[in-house]
């Protein structure tokens, strides 16, 4: 069988090995490959069940009255699976590797009218249920529902009670599953239903469970068998079009490129030759009479306000540009397929923990450099910038699960061991790696001197406003993605299996190329009118790119999905408006960078003596 670590397992005794323990069980799970003899059991788990346009709606496939086992035995899961509200039970399939069976009895069941009710209702709003064989999801509907006419108005209701269920497999290895229920009436559920499966009386609703078991053999070597079930349809397909998201914002790029450094470094050699005519002082004695971005020379590298949050955005920016690299190349080496069930979220959340340093470090190394002093709360902040509203954005959509029984709620040990990665790793590697950025911080490069008196900032015109920049600096880098955002929307809140990461990657590279461009070509407007407040400016500009993503969450709720209740809608929102959060800091701390390279080149090109 299958070798896993299993994080409910005995632990390492021992206080050395407890953090290596607990990055270990964060670990997602890469089982090897199951070997099966003719005659061996395969084991079936039945795991969720939910409505088919709410996919974070999931329960428990035992809260339905379906049969199951006197005693419920529950699969040992990873914490990317509990986090998928994954709830894998064994059931009372009885599979045979190889050995086929037809209409074998699984239960019978007599139902009270509460029982059909509930059914019934399961039915009307379109449940699914999920079982997996082997690392393979299965997927069907519990039942069959049909509206026609309008006078007279037909409503009918039907609960499938025999399942066929065809396993491909090659050589000793299991490569395909899926149920089926061509051919197989459904037993009717309205008032004053018959059929031949169950019978009415006064002691409830009798209904027969059956099944039936077909082995099919397959070419398809079971390194491969992924590509079987991407090409499954259960879930409608809308994954087809990338290339057109790609060329669109190739176009994009290229436009935004040659307007930044063609129009942009014409302009400024303009500036230059007329700057640098007849020069002989430092920059210092630059003459007064110029205006433009030369004159405000004494002001533009002065230290902005709110130091500690501004270091703060940047460090967890930072951190986040590191993580979302990771998870993409993690993906490209092929460490995430369909069959690895939440690997992409115990990947994330340990690549979380471990990209603590890269936000403590980046931020205390700029705010000594800024000559900030209070660096421990800077590390205090930097640490709580993601995580507190994170903590608090989890607090109302797990207690809205938990009401409705869902099993998206997390249980109590997976809550303390997400508690305890971020106690034992998060934080304690955000201050090692904030007391190192202090220790090795140099002094901030600067081209000229800041002066103590701040130049007045003349009246500015309206399309330089800070409103019009973020209007301006959002909009463009959200449109280099618009296209390919759907798609990454139609994998977190559809049942999409996204496989095409070298795409993605580009995708992300255009992004950042796009947040860079539009920074600096904003940044040079703003001190060509005398305004030297850019730092701030630079941050909100194309940061305000999460704005334009969390509207787009609002539009795709609306008009491309079929999403509805309280706890979907809460979850999608939530998460939506996080999802929002993260882009806005990775986009705001590279349009920081680049707009304060841009400054010191063209400071740095003025001739001075």
């Amino acid at each position: 069988m299958t070798a896993r670590l299993e994080c409910s397992g005995p632990c390492v005794a021992g206080r050395s090995m407890r953090l290596c323990v607990l990055i270990l069980c964060l670990l997602p799970h890469f089982g090897w490959t199951v070997s099966y003899k003719p005659g061996d059991p395969v084991i079936l788990y039945v795991n969720k069940v939910g409505p088919y346009h709410n996919p974070q709606e999931t329960y428990h496939y035992y809260t339905l009255p379906v049969c199951r086992p006197k005693e419920v035995r529950h699969k040992a899961l990873s914490l990317g699976e509990v986090l998928d509200g994954d709830r894998m039970a064994e059931s009372l399939y009885n599979i045979r590797f190889k050995e086929n069976t037809e209409r074998q009895t699984l239960c019978k069941l007599t139902l009270s009218e509460k029982e059909v009710d509930q059914l019934r209702e399961a039915i009307e709003e379109l449940y699914y249920f999920e079982f997996v064989l082997d690392d393979i999801p299965i997927w069907g509907f519990v039942g069959y529902m049909e509206e026609s006419g309008f006078l007279p108005h037909s409503h009918k209701v039907g609960l499938w009670t025999h399942l066929d269920l065809n396993i491909e497999y090659n050589g000793d290895s299991v490569i395909f599953a899926n149920v089926s229920v061509k051919d197989v009436k459904p037993e009717p559920l309205e008032e004053g239903g018959g059929g031949a499966g169950h019978g009415v009386g006064s002691g409830g609703l009798t209904v027969t469970h059956t099944y039936s078991v077909r082995w099919f053999e397959s070419t398809l070597p079971h390194s491969r068998r992924a590509e079987r079930l991407r090409d499954y349809s259960f879930f409608p397909k809308t994954l087809e079009i990338h290339w057109l998201s790609i060329i669109n914002s190739l176009v994009l790029v290229v436009l935004l490129l040659g307007f930044v450094i063609i129009i942009l470094m014409r302009v400024l050699k303009n500036d230059f030759a007329r700057y640098n005519v007849e020069e002989d002082g430092s920059c210092d004695d630059l003459d007064q009479g110029d205006n433009g971005w030369k004159i405000i020379h004494t002001d533009v590298f002065r230290f902005p306000p709110y130091k500690s949050l501004l270091c703060a955005v940047l460090g967890v920016g930072a951190q986040f540009l590191t993580l979302a690299t990771g998870i993409i190349v993690m993906a490209l080496l092929g460490m995430f397929n369909v069959h690895r069930h939440g690997a992409i979220n115990s990947a994330a959340i340990v690549l979380y923990a471990l990209t603590s340093c890269v936000s403590g470090y980046c931020s205390c190394s700029f705010y000594t450099q800024i000559q900030g002093q209070r660096w421990v709360w800077n590390i205090i902040l930097t640490s709580a910038l993601f995580s507190a509203p994170l903590f608090f954005t989890w607090s109302v959509v797990n207690s809205v699960h938990w009401w409705s029984g869902s099993t998206q709620a997390l249980p109590a040990t997976t809550v303390l061991l997400l508690l305890g990665a971020w106690v034992l790793v998060g934080f304690p590697l955000t201050v090692i790696g904030g007391i190192v950025g202090k220790n090795r911080a140099g002094n901030f490069q600067a081209p000229c001197r800041t002066r103590n008196i701040p130049r007045q900032i003349p009246q500015q015109p309206w399309y330089k406003h800070t409103a019009v920049h973020m209007a301006i600096g959002g909009f463009l880098p959200f449109s280099a993605i618009s296209v390919e955002l759907y798609y990454i929307f139609a994998t977190a809140w559809g049942r999409e299996h996204y496989t095409l990461y070298g795409i993605l990657l580009c995708v992300f590279a255009i992004l950042l190329s796009v947040g860079a461009c539009i920074s600096v070509a904003l940044t040079y407007f703003l001190l060509s009118g005398e305004d030297y407040r850019w730092r701030w400016r630079s941050v909100l500009s194309t940061g305000s790119t999460g704005t334009f993503i969390f509207v787009y969450s609002l539009f795709y709720y609306h008009n491309r999905s079929n999403m509805s209740g309280l706890v979907q809608s809460v979850e999608f929102f939530g998460y939506s408006l996080l999802t929002a959060f993260v882009f806005s800091l990775m986009l705001g701390t590279v349009s920081f960078w680049a707009s304060l390279a841009f400054i010191r080149y063209i400071y740095r090109s003025l001739k001075m003596d």
